[in-house]
């Protein structure tokens, strides 16, 4: 799916972010990268496998958390 060169990385390795924005509707919250990846700008992803990636969310100041 990827032109450009060198490709971008495919959706199934770690670094598949890296990609490139092929497709962004801004208004909607989301991006298509050249991978196939639906990237939300809450982080949250759909990769083209239909896997769902949880969005990325740092805890906030303050918070405790358990163990």
């Amino acid at each position: 799916m990827c032109q450009h060169s060198p490709t971008c990385p495919p959706a199934s390795r770690p670094d598949r972010d890296a990609a490139h924005v092929a497709a962004a509707w801004h208004e909607q919250g989301w991006s298509l990268l050249c991978n196939g990846i639906l990237r939300f700008e809450d982080t949250g992803e759909l990769l083209p496998d239909g896997q769902i990636i949880a969005p990325n969310r740092a805890p906030v100041a303050g918070q405790v958390m358990a163990a």
